[in-house]
């Protein structure tokens, strides 16, 4: 791949162009905001301006509702030799172009799985997909040529390729990232009109459901409308788990023995599936998931206290797994917590106290 076209300089786009210009491809942008194609140029993700002819690949990055009408207009001016797309749903715009009478012998639907809460341009980065999946979506009578394309964006990107089918890709992308948007934005709503004093009380569990919740809405209102009948089916499942948690809670507190043992025994159940499922969730690297001892270590907040601890770790020879940061209430202070191997934690913490470091037990 020598030349791309991307259209839409948003967070993916944007990002899809640093990583492809950083290792060597002449990379056009377009956006239907000029000055926001001119904003990633300026980031170094490319040129502005109009390519003299057709690309090799021709990527759109825009919302769901508008991918279809996009793509069939670069397919009839000819603008590239392949064409894909990065929407979050796959079947749809499949359909709509279908509709349109287009030829898809060059198109391929994709997905890559990363994001962040922040959108636009500024958030964009060259690493954003590296080691994350990216979905291809291949279809009866596709181009080889333009799957090898694909794959070779995918290469570029340094993320992980996974074919699937386009209905599967929607079922799959409902139970694991637009259904768990929805109800992390339903538990952080409770939190608007709750009183301050209970807000004050606020850990890193409400902070970890709710991270999500500070995503862009109107992006996830193009992203909800392409997909709302496998998001329904899944939210259906959640709402039916709800109800039988309701009423088991609600046994708890009855009079009657047999009614609470069987409250705590259905709130045990929906824990028990919670804890299974959890499991199932890929660790590092994609890998089946480790358990890590946590090391947790009082650390201060001002400047050089992490790279200090990380140095410290680094002197112990141990790898740092995973890290989280839990913030004191009314203190510049908190608690770093250091995933390491189940071996390591002893040699960390021997090490960190030697260095005056004060660890959580």
């Amino acid at each position: 791949m020598r030349t791309a076209l991307v259209v839409g300089t948003g967070l993916i786009g944007t990002s899809v162009a640093l990583a492809l210009h950083g290792r060597g491809v002449q990379v056009y942008l377009a956006d239907h905001d000029p000055d926001q194609a001119e904003t990633a140029a300026a980031l170094g993700a490319g040129t502005a301006a109009e390519p003299p002819g057709p690309v090799d690949l021709a990527v759109v990055a825009v919302p769901p509702a508008h991918v279809a009408p996009t793509l069939a207009a670069l397919i009839r001016r000819g603008a590239a030799r392949a064409y894909l797309d990065v929407a979050s749903v796959k079947g749809g715009p499949r359909r709509e172009l279908e509709a349109m009478g287009c030829d898809l012998t060059a198109y391929l639907g994709t997905h890559p799985m990363a994001g962040k809460e922040r959108s636009g341009p500024l958030a964009a980065t060259a690493d954003l997909f590296e080691g994350r999946p990216w979905v291809l979506t291949p279809a009866e009578g596709g181009d080889t040529e333009v799957l090898n394309l694909a794959l070779e964006l995918v290469a570029l990107c340094r993320a992980v390729p996974v074919v699937m089918e386009a209905e599967a890709h929607d079922r799959a992308v409902a139970l694991v990232s637009h259904t768990p948007q929805l109800v992390s934005s339903l538990v952080a709503a409770r939190l608007q009109g709750a009183d301050e004093t209970a807000v004050r009380l606020c850990g890193q569990g409400i902070r970890d459901v709710t991270r999500i919740a500070g995503s862009a809405p109107r992006m996830w209102m193009d992203i909800l409308a392409a997909n709302p009948g496998p998001v329904a089916d899944v939210l259906s499942e959640v709402s039916a788990d709800l109800e039988q948690t309701v009423r088991a809670l609600r046994a708890l507190q009855a009079a009657d023995e047999d009614k609470r043992a069987e409250g705590a025994r259905g709130v045990e159940d929906v824990l028990l599936r919670g804890n299974a499922g959890r499991e199932r969730v890929p660790g590092k690297h994609g890998a089946a998931p480790a358990a890590y001892e946590i090391v947790a270590v009082h650390i201060g907040d001002q400047p050089g206290e992490l790279a200090r601890i990380f140095s410290d770790a680094g002197r112990a020879a141990v790898n740092i797994e995973d890290v989280r940061i839990e913030h004191a209430t009314g203190q510049q202070a908190g608690f770093i917590q250091l995933m390491v191997e189940p071996q390591a934690a002893p040699i960390l913490m021997a090490e960190l106290r030697e260095r005056g470091w004060s660890i959580r037990q």
